[in-house]
């Protein structure tokens, strides 16, 4: 039997969780919440059923939740919120059916794999991340949580990326390096050094243009 999971978001981003997880085939998706939609609003045949607070009485009958919300700093809100309010609340993966998944590689808690993404061997993914299509973890490579890959980026082996940071389209960490947390890599970027928490860089290569501070907006 399928397991049960509630979508936490309606907007652009859930659907490409809605997308993977249907793709997936593990998961029966019960609805979605959102604070922002009216119940029974339709999101690619999932109906919205409320917002959070649904969940005080309906908790004990779903499986899982995925926070389907595509900034790293408030998805990481809401995770936290949810954990004060249901702690035996527990949260759900989901990996596309042509994403690779390599031996000895591992997927945390609430994290999402899209379509044609690899994650090499021995890779970590922390939890509540999201590697958007054809990204690519090459092996040994360590990701924070609440990480978030945009498409067609790809790292060297033996990289580092700290929680909450956000590496935009296109963008390539070479073998080796270190990215702090809550730093942004911009679109097309190449990294060849590495770039200390809480900064912004970008360029070929990439260099660091601005400090920022934890939940300063990329989107």
């Amino acid at each position: 039997m399928s397991k049960r999971i509630i979508i936490f978001g309606a907007g652009g981003h859930a659907k490409t969780v809605v997308d993977t997880a249907e793709k997936e085939g593990v998961y029966e998706i019960a609805g979605l919440l959102d604070q922002r939609l009216p119940a029974g609003e339709q999101v690619y045949g999932c109906t919205v059923l409320g917002n959070d607070d649904w969940l005080e009485l309906h908790a004990d009958t779903i499986d899982g939740v995925i926070v389907a919300i595509g900034d790293n700093w408030t998805r990481g809100l809401v995770v936290q919120s949810l954990k004060r309010r249901f702690p035996a609340l527990p949260f759900a993966t989901t990996v596309h059916p042509s994403a690779q998944i390599a031996r000895g590689a591992r997927i945390g808690a609430g994290s999402v794999i899209m379509a044609g993404a690899v994650v090499n061997s021995d890779a970590i993914i922390g939890e509540h991340s999201v590697l958007y299509p054809n990204t690519s973890i090459d092996h040994d490579s360590r990701i924070g949580s609440f990480v978030s890959f945009a498409p067609r980026c790809a790292t060297g082996g033996n990289v580092c990326v700290g929680d909450y940071t956000a590496v935009a389209i296109g963008a390539v960490l070479i073998h080796g390096r270190t990215i702090g947390e809550h730093c942004v890599i911009g679109a097309g970027a190449t990294v060849v050094s590495d770039v200390p928490p809480h900064t912004v860089a970008y360029g070929t290569p990439a260099r660091a243009v601005r400090s920022r501070a934890a939940g300063d907006r990329y989107l």
